[in-house]
Protein backbone atom coordinates (compact mmCIF):
# COMPACT_ATOMS: atom_id res chain seq x y z
CA UNK A 1 0.00 0.00 0.00
CA UNK A 2 0.73 3.57 -0.43
CA UNK A 3 2.54 5.29 2.52
CA UNK A 4 -0.19 8.40 1.25
CA UNK A 5 -3.16 6.48 1.25
CA UNK A 6 -2.53 4.98 4.84
CA UNK A 7 -1.61 8.32 6.22
CA UNK A 8 -4.96 10.00 4.89
CA UNK A 9 -6.97 7.12 6.40
CA UNK A 10 -5.08 6.96 9.87
CA UNK A 11 -3.46 10.12 10.29
CA UNK A 12 -3.14 10.47 13.75
CA UNK A 13 -2.62 6.71 14.59
CA UNK A 14 0.99 6.22 15.57
CA UNK A 15 3.08 4.57 12.47
CA UNK A 16 6.48 5.02 15.02
CA UNK A 17 7.21 4.25 18.98
CA UNK A 18 10.08 4.70 20.47
CA UNK A 19 10.08 2.40 23.19
CA UNK A 20 11.91 3.71 25.73
CA UNK A 21 11.33 7.70 25.34
CA UNK A 22 7.69 7.08 24.26
CA UNK A 23 7.85 9.36 21.44
CA UNK A 24 4.85 8.70 18.99
CA UNK A 25 5.14 9.48 15.16
CA UNK A 26 2.03 9.30 13.54
CA UNK A 27 1.58 8.31 9.87
CA UNK A 28 0.47 11.93 9.21
CA UNK A 29 4.09 13.20 10.34
CA UNK A 30 5.80 10.24 9.05
CA UNK A 31 4.34 10.92 5.29
CA UNK A 32 4.97 15.30 5.75
CA UNK A 33 8.46 14.07 6.67
CA UNK A 34 9.22 11.61 3.83
CA UNK A 35 7.76 14.16 1.34
CA UNK A 36 9.72 16.83 2.46
CA UNK A 37 12.92 14.80 2.62
CA UNK A 38 12.02 13.41 -0.54
CA UNK A 39 11.71 17.26 -2.45
CA UNK A 40 14.71 18.46 -0.96
CA UNK A 41 16.68 15.59 -2.44
CA UNK A 42 14.64 16.28 -5.48
CA UNK A 43 16.06 19.89 -5.22
CA UNK A 44 19.09 18.62 -5.10
CA UNK A 45 19.09 16.70 -8.29
CA UNK A 46 18.93 13.69 -6.90
CA UNK A 47 16.42 11.31 -9.73
CA UNK A 48 15.49 7.46 -9.58
CA UNK A 49 18.49 5.15 -9.52
CA UNK A 50 20.82 7.46 -7.10
CA UNK A 51 21.92 6.88 -3.99
CA UNK A 52 21.60 8.38 -0.25
CA UNK A 53 23.43 6.74 2.68
CA UNK A 54 22.74 7.86 6.42
CA UNK A 55 24.16 6.32 9.65
CA UNK A 56 22.08 6.75 13.01
CA UNK A 57 21.10 5.59 16.27
CA UNK A 58 17.35 3.99 16.54
CA UNK A 59 15.78 7.65 15.63
CA UNK A 60 12.27 8.28 15.68
CA UNK A 61 12.86 9.73 11.77
CA UNK A 62 15.16 7.07 10.82
CA UNK A 63 12.06 5.23 8.84
CA UNK A 64 11.01 8.79 7.55
CA UNK A 65 14.36 9.09 5.75
CA UNK A 66 14.20 5.34 4.79
CA UNK A 67 10.44 6.30 2.78
CA UNK A 68 11.91 9.88 1.52
CA UNK A 69 14.32 7.61 -0.34
CA UNK A 70 11.57 4.38 -1.11
CA UNK A 71 9.10 6.97 -2.40
CA UNK A 72 11.66 8.74 -4.85
CA UNK A 73 13.16 5.63 -6.66
CA UNK A 74 16.67 6.28 -4.66
CA UNK A 75 18.87 3.84 -3.55
CA UNK A 76 19.57 3.58 0.35
CA UNK A 77 22.23 2.06 2.04
CA UNK A 78 21.67 2.33 6.11
CA UNK A 79 25.42 2.44 7.70
CA UNK A 80 26.22 0.54 11.13
CA UNK A 81 25.99 3.20 13.86
CA UNK A 82 29.10 1.35 14.86
CA UNK A 83 31.72 1.89 12.08
CA UNK A 84 34.82 3.95 12.51
CA UNK A 85 35.52 6.56 10.30
CA UNK A 86 37.52 4.41 7.65
CA UNK A 87 34.92 2.06 7.30
CA UNK A 88 32.17 4.72 7.03
CA UNK A 89 34.26 6.67 4.41
CA UNK A 90 34.58 2.96 2.56
CA UNK A 91 31.16 2.39 2.37
CA UNK A 92 29.75 5.62 1.74
CA UNK A 93 32.20 6.20 -1.27
CA UNK A 94 31.67 2.93 -2.40
CA UNK A 95 28.12 2.73 -2.66
CA UNK A 96 28.39 6.86 -4.48
CA UNK A 97 26.52 8.31 -2.46
CA UNK A 98 24.65 12.17 -3.47
CA UNK A 99 23.61 12.50 -0.10
CA UNK A 100 24.32 11.96 3.37
CA UNK A 101 22.22 12.31 6.76
CA UNK A 102 23.82 11.89 10.67
CA UNK A 103 22.78 12.78 13.88
CA UNK A 104 24.95 14.49 16.14
CA UNK A 105 25.57 11.41 18.30
CA UNK A 106 27.47 10.01 15.54
CA UNK A 107 30.77 11.08 16.63
CA UNK A 108 32.60 9.03 13.78
CA UNK A 109 30.19 10.83 11.19
CA UNK A 110 30.83 14.54 12.43
CA UNK A 111 34.23 14.20 12.77
CA UNK A 112 34.91 12.76 9.05
CA UNK A 113 31.99 14.31 6.78
CA UNK A 114 32.23 12.05 4.03
CA UNK A 115 32.85 13.70 0.60
CA UNK A 116 29.35 14.48 -0.68
CA UNK A 117 27.37 17.20 -2.37
CA UNK A 118 24.62 16.85 0.67
CA UNK A 119 25.10 16.32 4.07
CA UNK A 120 22.48 16.76 6.87
CA UNK A 121 22.85 16.45 10.29
CA UNK A 122 19.56 15.90 13.00
CA UNK A 123 19.63 17.40 16.78
CA UNK A 124 22.60 19.99 15.98
CA UNK A 125 25.30 20.38 13.37
CA UNK A 126 29.26 20.14 12.81
CA UNK A 127 31.41 21.75 10.41
CA UNK A 128 31.11 20.21 7.43
CA UNK A 129 26.87 19.70 7.74
CA UNK A 130 23.78 21.69 6.81
CA UNK A 131 21.05 21.04 9.75
CA UNK A 132 18.43 18.69 8.71
CA UNK A 133 15.80 20.52 10.75
CA UNK A 134 16.37 23.55 8.64
CA UNK A 135 17.16 21.89 5.08
CA UNK A 136 13.94 19.97 4.91
CA UNK A 137 11.44 22.30 7.02
CA UNK A 138 11.72 24.51 3.60
CA UNK A 139 10.03 22.17 1.51
CA UNK A 140 6.61 21.40 1.44
CA UNK A 141 4.74 17.99 2.46
CA UNK A 142 3.53 17.16 -0.89
CA UNK A 143 4.92 14.25 -2.80
CA UNK A 144 7.19 15.07 -5.70
CA UNK A 145 5.80 14.15 -9.20
CA UNK A 146 6.17 10.85 -10.43
CA UNK A 147 6.89 8.80 -7.31
CA UNK A 148 8.32 5.50 -8.06
CA UNK A 149 9.77 2.86 -6.02
CA UNK A 150 13.27 2.36 -4.46
CA UNK A 151 15.23 -0.11 -3.12
CA UNK A 152 17.84 -0.40 -0.49
CA UNK A 153 21.00 -1.57 -0.95
CA UNK A 154 23.19 -2.65 1.95
CA UNK A 155 26.18 -3.88 3.23
CA UNK A 156 27.02 -7.00 4.95
CA UNK A 157 27.91 -6.94 8.65
CA UNK A 158 31.77 -7.83 7.58
CA UNK A 159 32.21 -10.13 9.73
CA UNK A 160 34.58 -11.94 7.56
CA UNK A 161 35.82 -9.20 5.92
CA UNK A 162 35.22 -5.74 4.09
CA UNK A 163 31.38 -4.96 3.80
CA UNK A 164 29.80 -6.01 0.50
CA UNK A 165 27.22 -3.75 -1.00
CA UNK A 166 24.68 -6.21 -1.82
CA UNK A 167 22.77 -4.23 -5.41
CA UNK A 168 18.93 -5.15 -6.11
CA UNK A 169 17.99 -4.12 -9.55
CA UNK A 170 15.98 -1.27 -9.15
CA UNK A 171 11.91 -1.89 -10.55
CA UNK A 172 10.85 1.96 -10.58
CA UNK A 173 7.29 0.46 -10.08
CA UNK A 174 5.34 3.44 -9.38
CA UNK A 175 5.18 4.08 -5.69
CA UNK A 176 2.53 1.12 -3.21
CA UNK A 177 3.83 -1.11 -5.60
CA UNK A 178 3.32 -4.67 -3.29
CA UNK A 179 6.60 -6.37 -3.90
CA UNK A 180 7.34 -9.90 -2.42
CA UNK A 181 8.40 -9.51 0.90
CA UNK A 182 4.96 -7.44 1.53
CA UNK A 183 3.53 -10.29 0.10
CA UNK A 184 5.18 -13.03 2.26
CA UNK A 185 4.68 -10.96 5.81
CA UNK A 186 1.12 -10.39 5.36
CA UNK A 187 0.52 -13.82 3.50
CA UNK A 188 2.91 -15.65 6.32
CA UNK A 189 2.99 -14.11 9.43
CA UNK A 190 -0.46 -12.23 8.81
CA UNK A 191 0.34 -8.37 8.83
CA UNK A 192 -2.23 -6.46 8.84
CA UNK A 193 -3.22 -2.44 10.07
CA UNK A 194 -4.25 -4.26 13.47
CA UNK A 195 -0.78 -5.32 13.95
CA UNK A 196 2.39 -4.04 16.17
CA UNK A 197 5.93 -4.95 15.59
CA UNK A 198 8.31 -4.74 17.74
CA UNK A 199 11.84 -4.04 16.42
CA UNK A 200 14.50 -4.74 19.21
CA UNK A 201 17.57 -4.69 17.10
CA UNK A 202 19.20 -1.58 15.18
CA UNK A 203 17.60 -0.67 12.34
CA UNK A 204 20.13 -0.59 10.03
CA UNK A 205 20.31 -4.39 9.78
CA UNK A 206 18.73 -5.65 6.42
CA UNK A 207 15.82 -7.73 8.51
CA UNK A 208 14.59 -4.61 10.78
CA UNK A 209 14.69 -1.86 7.83
CA UNK A 210 12.65 -3.96 5.71
CA UNK A 211 10.04 -5.14 8.14
CA UNK A 212 9.55 -2.28 9.55
CA UNK A 213 8.65 -0.49 6.23
CA UNK A 214 6.32 -3.42 5.42
CA UNK A 215 4.44 -3.38 8.56
CA UNK A 216 3.91 0.61 7.99
CA UNK A 217 2.67 -0.43 4.62
CA UNK A 218 0.22 -2.41 6.42
CA UNK A 219 -0.81 0.09 8.69
CA UNK A 220 0.26 -0.87 11.54
CA UNK A 221 2.38 0.32 14.04
CA UNK A 222 6.20 -0.09 14.56
CA UNK A 223 7.41 -0.02 18.10
CA UNK A 224 11.29 0.31 18.35
CA UNK A 225 13.45 -0.32 20.87
CA UNK A 226 16.44 2.25 21.43
CA UNK A 227 18.74 -0.52 22.23
CA UNK A 228 17.84 -3.94 23.42
CA UNK A 229 17.63 -4.80 27.10
CA UNK A 230 15.67 -8.51 27.73
CA UNK A 231 13.39 -7.43 30.48
CA UNK A 232 12.57 -4.11 28.91
CA UNK A 233 11.89 -6.06 25.31
CA UNK A 234 8.92 -8.20 27.78
CA UNK A 235 7.69 -4.94 29.10
CA UNK A 236 6.98 -3.86 25.79
CA UNK A 237 5.32 -6.59 24.66
CA UNK A 238 2.76 -6.01 26.79
CA UNK A 239 2.68 -2.31 27.47
CA UNK A 240 1.72 -1.99 23.72
CA UNK A 241 0.07 -5.34 23.47
CA UNK A 242 2.74 -6.29 20.89
CA UNK A 243 1.13 -9.00 17.97
CA UNK A 244 4.42 -9.48 15.70
CA UNK A 245 8.22 -9.53 16.06
CA UNK A 246 11.37 -10.23 15.43
CA UNK A 247 14.88 -11.34 17.34
CA UNK A 248 17.98 -13.32 16.63
CA UNK A 249 18.93 -16.12 18.97
CA UNK A 250 21.27 -13.74 21.20
CA UNK A 251 18.31 -12.41 22.38
CA UNK A 252 16.48 -15.64 23.39
CA UNK A 253 19.28 -16.54 25.25
CA UNK A 254 19.36 -13.37 27.87
CA UNK A 255 15.90 -13.35 27.69
CA UNK A 256 15.97 -17.51 29.04
CA UNK A 257 18.59 -16.35 31.43
CA UNK A 258 16.22 -13.93 33.73
CA UNK A 259 15.29 -15.20 36.73
CA UNK A 260 12.24 -16.86 36.50
CA UNK A 261 9.95 -14.40 38.49
CA UNK A 262 11.00 -11.60 35.85
CA UNK A 263 9.78 -13.78 33.04
CA UNK A 264 6.73 -14.41 34.62
CA UNK A 265 5.71 -11.15 35.36
CA UNK A 266 4.75 -10.09 32.01
CA UNK A 267 1.62 -10.72 29.96
CA UNK A 268 2.76 -11.64 26.50
CA UNK A 269 -0.59 -13.10 25.41
CA UNK A 270 -1.19 -10.29 22.60
CA UNK A 271 1.66 -11.98 20.99
CA UNK A 272 1.12 -14.09 17.78
CA UNK A 273 4.24 -14.32 15.85
CA UNK A 274 7.76 -14.30 16.79
CA UNK A 275 9.92 -14.74 14.27
CA UNK A 276 13.73 -15.37 14.33
CA UNK A 277 17.09 -15.55 11.89
CA UNK A 278 20.19 -13.74 11.13
CA UNK A 279 22.14 -17.31 13.09
CA UNK A 280 21.33 -20.47 13.90
CA UNK A 281 19.09 -21.15 17.12
CA UNK A 282 20.80 -23.98 19.63
CA UNK A 283 17.85 -26.38 19.60
CA UNK A 284 17.41 -26.05 23.61
CA UNK A 285 17.07 -22.46 23.08
CA UNK A 286 14.26 -22.72 21.22
CA UNK A 287 12.91 -25.57 22.83
CA UNK A 288 12.39 -23.48 25.98
CA UNK A 289 11.30 -20.31 23.76
CA UNK A 290 8.14 -22.69 22.42
CA UNK A 291 7.58 -23.81 25.96
CA UNK A 292 7.48 -20.32 27.32
CA UNK A 293 5.76 -18.74 24.43
CA UNK A 294 3.85 -21.05 22.67
CA UNK A 295 3.76 -22.47 19.03
CA UNK A 296 4.01 -18.62 17.99
CA UNK A 297 8.14 -18.78 16.66
CA UNK A 298 8.84 -18.59 12.81
CA UNK A 299 11.97 -19.14 11.73
CA UNK A 300 13.43 -18.48 8.19
CA UNK A 301 16.99 -18.56 6.79
CA UNK A 302 17.93 -15.93 4.13
CA UNK A 303 20.17 -13.10 3.62
CA UNK A 304 20.62 -9.61 2.41
CA UNK A 305 21.17 -10.32 -0.85
CA UNK A 306 17.74 -12.01 -1.27
CA UNK A 307 18.62 -15.21 -3.44
CA UNK A 308 16.69 -17.41 -1.41
CA UNK A 309 14.22 -17.56 1.12
CA UNK A 310 14.18 -21.04 3.77
CA UNK A 311 11.20 -20.77 6.12
CA UNK A 312 10.03 -23.31 9.44
CA UNK A 313 6.98 -22.72 11.82
CA UNK A 314 7.08 -23.54 15.05
CA UNK A 315 5.18 -27.21 14.40
CA UNK A 316 7.56 -27.97 11.88
CA UNK A 317 10.46 -27.17 13.38
CA UNK A 318 9.09 -29.68 16.53
CA UNK A 319 9.25 -32.57 13.99
CA UNK A 320 12.20 -31.73 12.69
CA UNK A 321 14.23 -30.15 15.47
CA UNK A 322 17.23 -28.10 14.44
CA UNK A 323 16.05 -27.37 10.55
CA UNK A 324 16.02 -23.79 9.31
CA UNK A 325 12.82 -25.14 7.06
CA UNK A 326 12.64 -25.79 3.75
CA UNK A 327 12.23 -23.19 0.78
CA UNK A 328 9.86 -20.81 -0.25
CA UNK A 329 11.97 -18.39 -2.78
CA UNK A 330 14.90 -20.55 -4.23
CA UNK A 331 15.77 -24.26 -4.57
CA UNK A 332 18.50 -25.75 -2.38
CA UNK A 333 21.52 -27.21 -3.77
CA UNK A 334 23.87 -29.04 -1.51
CA UNK A 335 27.45 -29.51 -3.21
CA UNK A 336 31.12 -30.93 -2.72
CA UNK A 337 34.14 -29.36 -3.63
CA UNK A 338 33.39 -30.84 -7.29
CA UNK A 339 30.17 -29.58 -7.65
CA UNK A 340 28.50 -32.59 -7.08
CA UNK A 341 24.75 -32.86 -5.39
CA UNK A 342 25.22 -34.27 -2.23
CA UNK A 343 22.55 -37.03 -1.01
CA UNK A 344 20.46 -36.41 2.28
CA UNK A 345 22.07 -36.25 5.62
CA UNK A 346 25.72 -35.16 4.12
CA UNK A 347 26.90 -31.75 4.40
CA UNK A 348 28.02 -29.24 1.62
CA UNK A 349 27.75 -25.99 0.59
CA UNK A 350 24.62 -24.43 -0.12
CA UNK A 351 24.00 -22.97 -3.75
CA UNK A 352 20.50 -21.74 -4.26
CA UNK A 353 18.98 -21.47 -7.59
CA UNK A 354 15.73 -19.92 -9.12
CA UNK A 355 15.74 -16.45 -6.95
CA UNK A 356 16.72 -12.98 -7.61
CA UNK A 357 19.84 -11.55 -9.34
CA UNK A 358 21.86 -9.72 -7.03
CA UNK A 359 25.28 -8.30 -7.35
CA UNK A 360 27.77 -7.04 -4.73
CA UNK A 361 28.54 -3.31 -6.12
CA UNK A 362 31.48 -2.51 -7.32
CA UNK A 363 33.24 -5.58 -6.63
CA UNK A 364 33.46 -7.87 -9.60
CA UNK A 365 35.42 -10.48 -8.06
CA UNK A 366 33.01 -10.87 -5.05
CA UNK A 367 30.04 -11.47 -7.28
CA UNK A 368 31.54 -14.15 -9.20
CA UNK A 369 32.99 -15.91 -5.76
CA UNK A 370 28.97 -15.77 -4.67
CA UNK A 371 27.97 -17.73 -8.12
CA UNK A 372 28.62 -22.00 -8.81
CA UNK A 373 31.87 -22.61 -10.30
CA UNK A 374 30.32 -25.13 -12.68
CA UNK A 375 28.01 -23.07 -14.61
CA UNK A 376 24.83 -23.30 -13.19
CA UNK A 377 23.56 -20.12 -11.89
CA UNK A 378 23.56 -20.69 -8.69
CA UNK A 379 24.14 -18.35 -5.53
CA UNK A 380 25.68 -18.97 -1.95
CA UNK A 381 25.70 -17.12 0.85
CA UNK A 382 28.97 -19.28 2.22
CA UNK A 383 26.92 -21.36 4.85
CA UNK A 384 27.55 -24.73 4.60
CA UNK A 385 24.40 -27.10 5.12
CA UNK A 386 22.97 -30.38 4.43
CA UNK A 387 19.01 -31.63 4.11
CA UNK A 388 17.05 -34.26 5.30
CA UNK A 389 14.77 -36.99 3.43
CA UNK A 390 11.84 -34.39 3.74
CA UNK A 391 14.07 -31.85 2.09
CA UNK A 392 14.05 -29.63 5.73
CA UNK A 393 17.82 -27.55 5.49
CA UNK A 394 19.97 -27.84 8.55
CA UNK A 395 23.10 -25.10 8.48
CA UNK A 396 26.06 -26.46 10.11
CA UNK A 397 28.40 -23.09 10.15
CA UNK A 398 29.73 -20.78 7.51
CA UNK A 399 32.43 -22.64 5.08
CA UNK A 400 34.81 -19.69 6.38
CA UNK A 401 34.83 -20.53 10.06
CA UNK A 402 35.35 -24.73 9.66
CA UNK A 403 38.78 -25.93 11.29
CA UNK A 404 40.54 -28.39 9.52
CA UNK A 405 42.43 -29.87 12.75
CA UNK A 406 44.60 -33.11 11.50
CA UNK A 407 42.87 -33.41 8.48
CA UNK A 408 39.28 -33.68 9.93
CA UNK A 409 36.63 -30.88 9.40
CA UNK A 410 34.92 -29.25 12.63
CA UNK A 411 32.35 -26.78 12.61
CA UNK A 412 32.58 -24.64 15.41
CA UNK A 413 28.76 -23.82 15.47
CA UNK A 414 28.19 -27.11 17.17
CA UNK A 415 30.19 -26.55 20.31
CA UNK A 416 28.77 -22.50 20.99
CA UNK A 417 25.62 -24.00 20.49
CA UNK A 418 26.39 -26.34 23.66
CA UNK A 419 28.32 -23.69 25.42
CA UNK A 420 25.87 -20.40 24.66
CA UNK A 421 23.19 -22.23 27.00
CA UNK A 422 25.27 -23.20 30.06
CA UNK A 423 24.39 -21.06 32.98
CA UNK A 424 27.84 -19.64 33.43
CA UNK A 425 28.28 -18.62 30.01
CA UNK A 426 26.73 -15.09 28.57
CA UNK A 427 28.26 -15.20 24.87
CA UNK A 428 31.08 -17.78 23.52
CA UNK A 429 32.91 -18.31 20.40
CA UNK A 430 34.67 -20.74 19.24
CA UNK A 431 36.92 -21.24 16.70
CA UNK A 432 40.48 -22.51 14.92
CA UNK A 433 43.90 -21.51 16.70
CA UNK A 434 47.24 -22.49 15.44
CA UNK A 435 48.60 -25.80 16.53
CA UNK A 436 52.00 -27.24 15.57
CA UNK A 437 50.69 -30.77 15.58
CA UNK A 438 47.24 -30.80 13.71
CA UNK A 439 47.64 -27.56 11.75
CA UNK A 440 44.61 -25.87 13.76
CA UNK A 441 42.70 -26.70 17.63
CA UNK A 442 39.68 -25.48 18.71
CA UNK A 443 39.77 -22.46 21.08
CA UNK A 444 36.60 -21.22 23.23
CA UNK A 445 36.51 -17.54 23.60
CA UNK A 446 33.78 -16.87 26.40
CA UNK A 447 32.25 -13.95 27.92
CA UNK A 448 31.43 -15.58 31.70
CA UNK A 449 28.13 -14.19 33.42
CA UNK A 450 30.29 -12.98 36.09
CA UNK A 451 34.09 -12.77 35.05
CA UNK A 452 34.47 -13.41 38.79
CA UNK A 453 34.04 -16.72 37.70
CA UNK A 454 36.49 -16.72 35.27
CA UNK A 455 40.27 -19.04 35.61
CA UNK A 456 41.25 -22.42 35.19
CA UNK A 457 38.19 -24.30 36.91
CA UNK A 458 35.44 -22.65 34.79
CA UNK A 459 37.78 -23.41 32.03
CA UNK A 460 37.72 -27.47 32.60
CA UNK A 461 33.80 -27.18 33.29
CA UNK A 462 33.22 -25.86 30.33
CA UNK A 463 35.50 -28.40 28.35
CA UNK A 464 33.96 -30.90 30.06
CA UNK A 465 30.29 -30.14 29.64
CA UNK A 466 31.27 -29.75 25.56
CA UNK A 467 32.70 -33.34 25.68
CA UNK A 468 29.42 -34.97 27.96
CA UNK A 469 27.73 -33.91 24.90
CA UNK A 470 30.06 -33.89 21.41
CA UNK A 471 32.65 -35.71 20.86
CA UNK A 472 36.02 -34.85 22.40
CA UNK A 473 37.27 -33.93 18.67
CA UNK A 474 34.65 -31.13 18.32
CA UNK A 475 35.14 -29.74 21.57
CA UNK A 476 37.53 -26.57 22.44
CA UNK A 477 40.94 -27.55 23.61
CA UNK A 478 41.19 -24.24 25.93
CA UNK A 479 39.19 -21.58 26.80
CA UNK A 480 39.60 -17.86 26.91
CA UNK A 481 37.68 -15.42 29.23
CA UNK A 482 36.31 -12.22 28.25
CA UNK A 483 34.80 -9.01 29.56
CA UNK A 484 32.42 -8.44 26.24
CA UNK A 485 32.59 -10.58 23.23
CA UNK A 486 32.56 -8.25 19.69
CA UNK A 487 29.10 -8.87 19.02
CA UNK A 488 26.81 -7.04 16.31
CA UNK A 489 23.89 -5.59 17.88
CA UNK A 490 21.78 -7.77 15.36
CA UNK A 491 23.35 -11.10 16.90
CA UNK A 492 26.15 -11.56 14.30
CA UNK A 493 29.67 -12.31 15.98
CA UNK A 494 32.85 -10.68 14.07
CA UNK A 495 34.34 -14.09 15.03
CA UNK A 496 36.97 -12.48 12.37
CA UNK A 497 38.49 -10.35 15.06
CA UNK A 498 38.71 -12.62 17.80
CA UNK A 499 40.38 -15.31 14.91
CA UNK A 500 43.26 -12.25 14.09
CA UNK A 501 44.33 -12.11 17.37
CA UNK A 502 45.16 -15.53 17.73
CA UNK A 503 46.53 -15.34 14.11
CA UNK A 504 48.20 -12.32 13.84
CA UNK A 505 51.57 -13.93 12.70
CA UNK A 506 49.87 -16.70 10.17
CA UNK A 507 47.23 -17.52 7.89
CA UNK A 508 44.86 -19.54 8.86
CA UNK A 509 43.82 -22.11 6.41
CA UNK A 510 39.94 -21.90 7.15
CA UNK A 511 39.99 -17.92 6.20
Amino acid sequence: MHLGHVAAQTPDKPAVIMAGSGRVVTFRELNDESNRLARLLHAEGLRPGDHIAFMLENHPLYLAIAWAAQRSGLYYTAISSRLQPDELAYIVGNCEAKAFITSASMEAAAENPPDVPLRLMLGGTAPGYDSYEDRVAAHPAEPIEHECEGSDMLYSSGTTGRPKGVKPPLTQAPMGTAGPLYMLITGLFGADENSVYLSPAPLYHAAPLRYSLVFQRCGATVVVMEKFDAEQALAAIEKYRVTHSQWVPTMFIRMLKLPDEVRAKYDLSSLACAVHAAAPCPVPVKERMIDWWGPVLHEYYAGTEGNCFVYTNSEDWLAHKGTVGRPILGEIHVLDEEGAEQPPGTPGTLYFGGGPSFEYHGDKAKTDASRDPWGHGWTTLGDIGHVDGDGFLYLTDRRSYMIISGGVNIYPQEAENVLAVHPKVADVAVFGVPDAEMGEAVKAVVQPASMADAGPELEAELIAYCRGQLAHYKCPRSVDFRAELPRHPTGKLYKRLLRDEYWKDQSPASA
